[in-house]
């Protein structure tokens, strides 16, 4: 007999209204805790880090219970992937930050002082403040220490607006979506079992956690406890959990909250946070959260029971946000049950039977005795069958749910059994330090990433990171144009690009981006620039060329960016190279420039407002000979870098090997298919631009201030705020005199990842010095 019963009728009024696909999308959100922990893996005592400003109001980086406790907090977004990715890029930043110390992998505290050595978190908020000392007071500070990840999700609006079309014109709007959530409430509470079996992945726990579970437990070693067939100890009696069970009705919101309302009236729960129940019914945040749903009804739901999960990164792996997605989109189609105040106390003591005695436990379902192992498969086989029904054919889902009944078959796959056996190889302490290092050394790798915006600009990925960090909201106007909004609650800054902000003017970016005009302003403002002429088409350009036979020349085109259609000649040239320069230059602008090649070596200065940010040296694009392989093959050697990409991307580009490069070589008497000798340094290009794969090398500390002030008067001669000055510079061990440098370019739209991720030096912080600009200048 079938102890699963789909509702058929549900199903067939979805699939009349051609809801298939709509029932499947909705809003996503994560919110994830971790223990703060230094380099022995014991707690850190140190304060919420400063850099991340406000642990009370930022949207995405705050305190939980303890000063010691980061809390790490997605915006609703519009699938798992997108949510699943952004607390990966929250995870990052965070980790980035910490210093000497590490996020803790597990769900169970680490290594942990005694009770009032525990720092509560002081939020400068007396009410919040007085909160957290009265939990301190009630349940002991270990126990407040104990970490997860909540999911939230609401259906989309669209959806529940059509069944209520269909389905529910004799109720208001409100009491229907409320009475959708509800129904899906009672049934991942009836059946939370599954869920947190699934989920669950901290079987072991330190000594130094509450003496109380430490004397009834079993031990690894003299360290590392546990309990037999206990997954997750945050679920279970010694874990996060009220000091009693207290069971609110979920028939309606207006039940649920008078329930609510009673327990703290009779002063059994402080507030309705205290409420630790796996699910709560949640709206959008007001002083009085009771109240709100009242007056709006339920807007999403939240899933409070899973643990951190040491074998991932970021503590969830993405198929268990899709199988956790899977799973309540399911509750909508099961039949709607009741779940009076006995099923609350069953589906409680399942929990607890699960926690004790393992998935092969026996439970009561429908007055008959059920192993959870086959109950769980047969969850698992109505979640397929509806899978098969709504969307035949989508394997991707399919695998994630087969993926799941392998761990229900194979209880040793489980996170917790993995985990376990990891811990009883070295010890609870060392076991998890060691994850939290590893993860540490992998957010380091990908720290110039948005984990989820791969697409964008590097340099506008950086600047998105520096945001959320600071506390600053953002909106994707434009993706491919990487044009974003940035919100505080008293400013919106729109942005192109990370550097084409409102703090330079149209007439600004005018002159920097016409190379001509660019020249003779800062001629005007006594700025050295290198001599040249200007040419409107090939024959005319031609025409000059025995003028500069001998010379050292560049050409280029007259508004240009990224050094595209460049080309240097240090050296002897053809007419035929000559010509074909002045045919690269041509695809990008309508005029082109000879101009004189000047002396020296050349440095890019950032320049943002009266300050020189970073200052880097450009090595052309380059390999180094072995004596075995070609150019060519060098090439594709050096560009399996996983720092080198394309478009922008990462923090160096790929070298490419076209008609530039070839014509270069050539210059040297070389080509592609040459075997340079062991040690020798084979330059690709004249030019030196990251973009067409150069090596950037930070000098910021090494160039004296006489050549800064002049990269400071370019940019105010343009009346530039953010801009690139290229300068050559002969010597730059000596100061600058009228005749040593030269500035060959302002770029209105540099680069920023160059300075924050040079090849060789330390990052200059320039996404942060945008927003100091952006925000604090114009307080």
């Amino acid at each position: 007999m079938s102890m699963i019963a789909l509702d058929h009728h549900f199903i067939d009024e979805i699939i009349r209204g051609n809801l298939q696909e709509e029932v499947f999308k909705g809003q996503f959100g994560l919110e994830k805790e971790n223990a703060r922990v230094d380099q022995d893996g014991k707690l850190a005592l140190t304060p919420h880090p400063s850099v991340f400003g406000d642990k009370l109001d930022h949207p995405y980086i705050k305190t939980d219970f303890s000063e010691s406790q980061i809390e790490m907090i997605t915006p609703a977004l519009n699938s798992t992937d997108e949510a699943y990715h952004f607390l990966e890029t929250l995870h990052d930043i965070v980790t980035l930050e910490l210093q000497d110390e590490y996020l803790w992998t597990s769900s169970n505290p680490p290594v942990l002082p005694s009770e009032e050595k525990i720092p509560i978190a002081k939020m400068n908020d007396p009410k919040e403040d007085h909160y957290r000392v009265q939990l301190a007071e009630k349940y002991g500070r270990k126990k407040q220490l104990l970490s997860g990840i909540h999911f939230n999700f609401s259906f989309r609006d669209s959806l529940l607006i059509r069944l209520h079309q269909k389905l529910g014109q004799t109720v208001s709007y409100q009491e229907f979506k409320d009475g959708m959530y509800l129904k899906v409430a009672r049934n991942i509470l009836r059946y939370r079992w599954l869920l947190i079996y699934l989920t669950g992945a901290s079987p072991v726990f330190d000594k130094t956690y509450i003496e109380r579970c430490v004397h009834l437990s079993n031990h690894l070693d003299e360290e590392s406890h546990y309990f037999p067939y206990m997954n997750s100890l945050r679920n279970s009696t010694c874990g996060y959990r009220n000091e009693k069970p207290y069971y609110v009705s979920f028939n309606s919101v207006k039940d649920y909250v008078r329930d609510i309302r009673q327990f703290i009236a009779n002063k059994q729960l402080l507030s309705a946070k205290e409420l630790y129940s796996s699910l709560r019914l949640k709206t959008a945040k007001g002083e009085d959260m009771l109240a709100e749903l009242i007056e709006h009804g339920v807007e999403y739901l939240e899933l409070r029971m899973i643990d951190l999960n040491p074998l991932s990164k970021i503590g969830i792996r993405h198929d268990t946000l899709q199988f956790i997605h899977l799973f309540i989109v399911f509750s909508l189609f099961l039949q709607d049950e009741p779940l009076d105040l006995e099923e609350q106390k069953q589906a409680h003591d399942n929990v607890d039977l699960l926690l004790s005695e393992g998935i092969h436990a026996k439970i009561q379902m429908d007055h008959t005795t059920v192993s959870m192992e086959a109950l769980a498969l047969e969850i698992l086989d109505s979640m397929m069958e509806l899978l098969n029904i709504l969307k035949p054919g989508d394997t991707k889902d399919q695998q994630v749910i087969e993926q799941e009944k392998k761990r229900i078959l194979n209880p040793q796959t489980s996170y917790a059994a993995i985990v376990k056996s990891e811990i009883e190889k070295s010890s609870f302490s060392a076991y998890h330090l060691n994850q939290a290092k590893l993860y540490k050394k992998l957010s380091m790798e990908v720290g110039y990433q948005f984990a989820g915006y791969e697409d964008f600009e590097l340099s506008t990925q950086l600047l998105l990171k520096a945001a959320i960090k600071r506390g600053i909201r953002f909106d994707i106007l434009d993706r491919e144009e990487n044009f974003i909004r940035l919100q505080t609650d008293t400013q919106v800054e729109y942005v192109k690009q990370a550097t084409k902000t409102s703090l330079d003017s149209y007439s600004t970016v005018l002159i920097m981006e016409n190379k001509i005009v660019t020249k003779e302003v800062l001629r005007a403002n006594g700025i050295r620039v290198p001599n040249g002429e200007a040419y409107g088409n090939i024959e005319e350009a031609m025409s000059a060329f025995e003028n500069y036979l001998g010379k050292q020349i560049v050409i280029k085109p007259k508004s240009t960016n990224f050094g595209l259609g460049i080309t240097i000649f240090t050296g002897e040239f053809s007419i035929e190279d000559y010509r074909k320069a002045f045919e690269m230059a041509f695809e990008y602008d309508r005029t082109v420039l000879l101009e004189e090649f000047m002396t020296g070596k050349e440095y890019r200065f950032l320049v943002m407002g009266d300050e020189v940010v970073g200052i880097l040296h450009r090595v052309p694009a380059n390999v180094i000979g072995d004596g075995l392989h070609t150019i060519v093959q060098l090439i594709h050697e050096k560009n399996k870098d996983p720092l080198r990409g394309k478009g922008y991307k990462t923090p160096l580009e790929r070298i490419q090997l076209g008609d530039a490069e070839a014509l270069f070589l050539k210059g040297q008497g070389k080509s592609a298919e040459d075997i340079p000798a062991s040690g020798e340094i084979v330059y690709l290009r004249e030019n030196s631009n990251i973009s067409t794969g150069g090596d950037s090398i930070d000098y910021t500390d090494e160039i004296p201030d006489s050549y800064k002030q002049l990269a400071v008067r370019s940019a105010r001669a343009a009346g530039a705020t953010i801009c690139g000055v290229d300068m050559m510079i002969d010597d730059y061990q000596n100061e600058a005199t009228p005749h040593n440098y030269s500035v060959i370019e302002i770029n209105f739209n540099p680069a920023i990842h160059i300075h924050c991720y040079p090849y060789q030096g330390k990052n200059r912080k320039a996404d942060d010095k945008i927003l100091d600009l952006l925000f604090e200048a114009k307080r």
